[in-house]
């Protein structure tokens, strides 16, 4: 049987301010950030270390670097970390190496010692190109650092370029939502995230609620940035990821069909099947000075939990149904343990209330990606 695949998430979790909006587990970064980047790198390689045993003969397809703002850290302690990842597994020749960076980051000698690395993908948090949005949504950059960050990365060499953009902003109108969306698409990067902004608990925006557009203008918005996005050659793969042809992101994709993923780093998730096919989800200590303390004792992860196989088909399908082209039988099989006639009777019931289409492959419907919730909780069981 085809193995699993098995990617890398890295969490650092310091930024230079907290957005107001953000849920991540991101803390601004204390005065002595720098000193601490090799010991946090120390760290990371030792929580590495120690998940060996659950993953050990297995090959890694890709690498996320995550935050936080990664790229507040310098491009030796990356090399550090990335030189001694690959001392302890093996990798895929050709593997996907992403890093998260802010554009109030950016210097050209800084990214093109990224790029020197093997960091050969980049996701920049634009978020948004008009001055009132990024004031409201608390960035540190302004419209002109956005436009020379995406400048500056093509200089150092990266050709794979994911830029983060969201609509139904604070105030915002339709016409400022697509004049964002075309300024991305004008840039031509490889991969767009395109995503509505949401008030997620213990924000600051969800204490404090500001004026967001009403649901329809918000799917005007949608509807008319799908339109945009389709006609300049981007392609929808998932909910909110378009990117040109060949250019999804392999690590995301990993995530969407259930594949497994190593999570080291402050707060970072991790989820691993084992050779009996149960899964395993795991947490690691979430405070910066907690997860540190553990490099000295040992014992990063700070809670796990076995999934039951009630809610396997539930997980998957809460990941898989999320992309356009959905999924074969063969690899929910493949990615759960489970026969495909365990999911028969749901299947029939979304069909039969037309959320999904069995040909050429499972997936959503029109009808059902309008209403993926639905279509998603059908597999839960009572």
């Amino acid at each position: 049987m085809t193995p699993i695949p098995l990617s890398l998430y890295i969490h650092i979790p310091w930024c230079i301010r907290k957005c107001p909006y953000c849920d991540f587990n991101s803390h601004p970064a204390p005065a002595g950030v720098s000193e601490q980047e090799q010991d946090y790198v120390h760290a990371l390689l030792q929580d590495l270390s120690e998940e060996l045993p659950a993953i050990w003969g297995r090959r890694l397809e890709s690498v996320f670097i995550g935050g936080g703002t990664p790229s507040l850290f310098s491009a030796r302690a990356l090399d550090d970390l990335l030189g001694g990842i690959r001392a302890l597994l093996p990798l895929r020749p050709d593997m996907e190496i992403t890093l998260e960076a802010n554009p109030g980051t950016f210097e050209q000698a800084r990214f093109r010692d990224f790029r020197a690395t093997g960091i050969n993908r980049l996701s920049i948090g634009i978020q948004s190109f008009n001055p009132q949005h990024l004031q409201q949504l608390g960035r540190i950059h302004n419209r002109e650092e956005a436009l020379r960050a995406v400048d500056i990365a093509r200089k150092a060499g990266f050709d794979n370029l994911n830029l983060d953009l969201m609509f139904a902003l604070p105030q915002q109108t339709q016409a400022q939502a697509m004049a964002d969306l075309q300024q991305a698409v004008d840039l031509a990067p490889e991969h767009l995230s395109w995503y509505q902004l949401t008030l997620e608990p213990n924000t600051e925006f969800y204490k404090y609620p500001p004026s967001l557009p009403d649901d329809d203008l918000s799917a005007d918005m949608q509807l008319s940035g799908q339109a945009l996005l389709k006609d300049s050659c981007y392609a929808q793969y998932e909910v909110s990821a378009y990117a040109r042809s060949g250019r999804q992101c392999r690590h995301n994709l990993n995530y969407w069909t259930f594949g497994d993923y190593v999570g080291i780093g402050a707060g970072a998730h991790g989820k691993i099947t084992q050779t009996d096919h149960t899964v395993l989800r795991y947490r690691k200590f979430r405070q910066p000075a907690r997860y540190l303390a553990q490099a000295r004792s040992g014992g990063f992860r700070s809670n796990e939990q076995r999934i039951s196989a009630s809610d396997l088909t539930f997980e998957f399908m809460l990941n898989a149904l999320r992309l356009r082209t959905g999924f074969t039988p063969e690899l929910f099989a493949r990615h759960t343990g489970l026969a495909p006639d365990t999911i028969t009777p749901a299947l029939e019931l979304a069909v039969s209330r037309g959320l999904l289409a069995l040909e050429p492959q499972i997936h959503a419907t029109a009808h059902g990606w309008r209403y993926l919730n639905e279509a998603i909780q059908l597999f839960l069981e009572d």
